[in-house]
């Protein structure tokens, strides 16, 4: 079985990757509570409920070794933590980050967990539910900048580097 829970988390929108780990062999799929609106940290049964219609694709990544729901916008990766404990959620979604930052950008885990600190919104999913919800916001555009300053200074190091004169 592949389990997501109630995610309720307002940023997976049309276009959304979403990851679930699957924990055994022919899990099945369902989705419902959709919400036409609501705001981070859902206080209480009130949604703007609608249903969910789409198109879904399918991909079993066998190379991927996930404890919790992971998601990609076309502006953030979004790690998650859940538990009937918000602390404990904040936890859970603090380590997915770190544990994200780690495998799929390869940083070490000091620089992940500074990272974190300093760029990655934790923000309430929801509070409703018996399971309280953390989800945390991974902006793409630091990796873009970092990228970008790496780059740049590669180049001015060419440059300045008289062996290569």
């Amino acid at each position: 079985m592949g389990h997501a829970g109630n995610i309720d988390n307002r940023e997976l929108v049309e276009g959304t990757t979403l990851y679930i780990p699957v924990h055994a062999k022919g899990a099945l799929f369902e989705v419902g509570d959709g919400h036409a609106g609501q705001g981070n940290g859902e206080v209480d049964i009130t949604a703007m409920e609608t249903q969910l219609t789409g198109t879904f694709q399918f991909v079993v990544r066998k190379d991927m070794r996930l404890k919790w729901p992971r998601a990609e916008t076309p502006g953030y990766y979004i790690s998650m933590g859940f538990h009937e404990d918000l602390t404990e959620a904040t936890r859970i979604a603090i380590h997915e980050a770190i544990d994200f930052l780690m495998s799929e950008k390869h940083l070490s885990r000091d620089e992940a967990y500074m990272l974190s600190s300093v760029a990655v919104d934790f923000c309430v999913t929801q509070l409703v539910d018996g399971n309280k919800g953390v989800h945390a916001m991974i902006p793409k555009s630091i990796f873009r900048a970092y990228s970008a300053l790496m780059g740049a200074g590669q180049y001015f190091s060419r440059r300045l580097n008289p062996a290569d004169r």
